[in-house]
């Protein structure tokens, strides 16, 4: 039990609303997007029920990550750890070439650490890095496979029982994740009993200079008590759909959350793009802070960057 929750709170990769910003470091809400006017919901052929099923039933976004494993691309990857007085005290960088093809499928162009990042044992000090390892390197590493769908964490309790939860949390915001303790019903935002916390509305914009899209935000109501607002877990959740398909080009969302056992505050931003007509990430920033009373506190924050994609020959 104490695996999956650290996993998941861990795991919270990729995400202004009322909450605090931690100032160190604060993840773009999609710079990339010129807003247009304000979009009035009553006088539109679709509404709020169809960005909140397009969000909740929608694949692509997990399966653009599974597919840039048969592309050619370079990867940079940066992390920065914190102190308490959010001083950095460990750096990583990594500058990586992966080829879809042949023996060597990632090949490192610059590897760089300084400061407190490895333990004596070699292994990484925070567990936040080790699961960016578990998300990152290890796909880059990987064989491009046809994976099953993403699921909501059913099942028995095993290693791949966690990784679905992970998933879950990571590429689907909103869906209910069955066996997180003290988590799991807080991310099903989107409940006839959850509904009545947050305040909908969306506008039209263009992304990347060239796509159409509407940005859909869902915040917390700011007239709630205290007590209300600290017990909603998803402060903000910001998608960003294709208007031609509704597809989802990007993610914003900012969770916080404390009781007896832990703490966390973390934002995380992914960024999509098209690439010979297939949808694939090309920014992912996280930064955050947890505590869980087992653990020591873990501060960090990621820069990830992934371009100049090319097909596998």
């Amino acid at each position: 039990m104490k695996k999956i929750l650290l996993s998941a709170v861990c795991g919270l990769w990729f995400m202004n609303g009322f909450s605090q910003e931690i100032p160190r470091f604060n993840p773009d809400t999609i710079k990339t997007i010129q807003l247009d006017s304000t979009v009035n919901i009553t006088t539109q052929k679709f509404g709020i029920e169809t960005f909140i099923n397009a969000i909740i039933t929608d694949n692509s976004f997990y399966q653009a990550f599974r597919n840039m494993k048969k592309y050619g691309f370079i990867a940079e990857n940066r992390i920065y750890t914190y102190d308490k007085k959010n001083k950095v005290n460990g750096k990583i960088y990594r500058k990586i070439r992966h080829n879809p093809k042949g023996a060597v499928k990632m090949e490192y162009l610059v590897k760089q650490d300084t400061g407190k990042v490895y333990k004596k044992n070699g292994k990484y000090q925070l567990y936040t890095i080790e699961m960016f390892d578990y998300i990152f390197m290890n796909s880059y590493k990987s064989e491009f496979v046809s994976e099953g769908p993403m699921t909501t964490g059913k099942g028995a309790e095993s290693n791949e029982s966690y990784k679905d939860k992970l998933k879950t949390l990571i590429f689907a915001p909103g869906r209910p994740i069955k066996g997180l303790p003290f988590i799991g019903s807080k991310t099903e935002i989107f409940t006839a009993n959850m509904r009545q916390y947050y305040d909908y509305n969306y506008a039209s914009g263009t992304y990347l200079d060239s796509i159409p899209v509407y940005r859909f935000k869902v915040t917390v109501k700011p007239d709630l008590s205290n007590g209300t607002k600290d017990g909603l877990m998803i402060k903000e959740l910001t998608t960003i759909f294709d208007q031609r398909t509704l597809e989802i080009l990007g993610r914003y969302v900012d969770m916080k959350y404390s009781n007896m056992l832990f703490d966390f505050n973390v934002q995380m931003n992914i960024e999509m793009s098209y690439f010979g007509g297939e949808k694939l990430p090309t920014k992912i920033t996280y930064q955050g802070n947890w505590d869980h009373m087992l653990k020591k506190e873990e501060r960090a924050s990621f820069l990830i960057v992934h371009k100049d994609y090319t097909i596998g020959k």
